[in-house]
């Protein structure tokens, strides 16, 4: 039975999957999930918000010692997610939302998932846009590159210029002390120099892959740190791809909509979509994934 103002109509259903498995971006934790999670959870999904290596302990922790931030890597990331969702032994409903998107969109070309949806997801290897807003968002943690195992957090106001650009400076101050957390100056310019070095990269995926799992992408109208022109930049590169890929703006939400007001929206919309174009299927060549 769901909770007050949770619908009925995205509770599981009988030929569908029945679990939800959430990848949280940078400078937050699987915490900016909280309000997904127990969104679901009230529908009967059983919910999983998987950290990065290192990152189960609380945001608090994770600030007085970032030494987990600074041994991230892309590979180490996806390889952790990837054996986690092989502990599964079932196809979720893969969620993902900035760097949690772009991992999202790894696990679904390595054949994960019965849907995915990622949210102002960073772009995959093979995307050159580079916004002036993303630019100016990203800017503390490209300057020292010499520095590549740095943990860099981001100030009051440059997270609310990011994250929560559509809040008053109050409300942005109460969601940087519930989620923020320094983010890892490695990954972050290996993604960016991924398009400027031979071969594939670890952010690369086949956009042609004809098995991979449907994807919606979701863009926030007002982000600043993953605009709408990057998700439509990714789009553009899985046109033709043999499978379902949609992309849908939604007017007015910031780069945290996983949490900011009309969250709520946002989840049953991601939800809806996902249940509806859904690949279910208990098995994938012979094992599940």
């Amino acid at each position: 039975m769901s909770a007050p103002g949770v619908p009925p109509t995205l509770a599981p259903r009988p030929d569908g999957p029945d679990t939800i498995v959430l990848v949280h971006g940078f400078w937050v934790t699987p915490r900016s999930w909280e309000d997904w999670r127990a969104r679901y959870e009230a529908l009967g999904y059983t919910v999983h918000t998987p950290a990065y290596p290192g990152f189960e302990v609380e945001v608090e922790a994770l600030r007085a010692d970032p030494r987990a931030v600074r041994e991230l890597t892309i590979r180490g990331v996806v390889d952790h997610l990837s054996a986690f969702l092989d502990s599964l032994g079932t196809r979720p409903i893969l969620m993902g939302h900035s760097a949690g998107g772009l991992f999202t969109q790894v696990l679904l070309d390595r054949g994960y998932g019965s849907a995915g949806v990622v949210l102002n997801s960073a772009p995959p290897e093979g995307v050159r846009a580079t916004p002036p807003s993303q630019l100016r968002s990203v800017l503390p943690v490209l300057r020292n590159p010499l520095n590549r195992k740095a943990a860099i957090g981001l100030s009051p106001a440059r997270w609310r210029y990011a994250f929560t650009n559509t809040l008053d400076e109050a409300s942005s101050r109460r969601f940087y002390d519930r989620y923020h957390v320094p983010a890892s100056r490695r990954v972050l310019l290996d993604a960016t120099l991924a398009n400027f070095l031979p071969g594939h990269q670890d952010a690369w995926i086949d956009y042609r892959n004809p098995r991979r799992a449907p994807l919606l992408l979701l863009s926030g109208g007002a982000d600043h740190i993953q605009p709408p022109s990057l998700q439509a930049a990714t789009y553009a590169r899985y046109r033709g791809a043999g499978t379902v890929t949609e992309h849908v703006v939604l007017d007015g939400q910031p780069h945290l909509m996983t949490a900011t007001p009309g969250w709520e929206a946002v989840a049953d919309r991601a939800l809806s979509w996902a249940l509806d174009h859904a690949s279910w299927s208990p098995e994938l060549s012979g094992s599940v994934r």
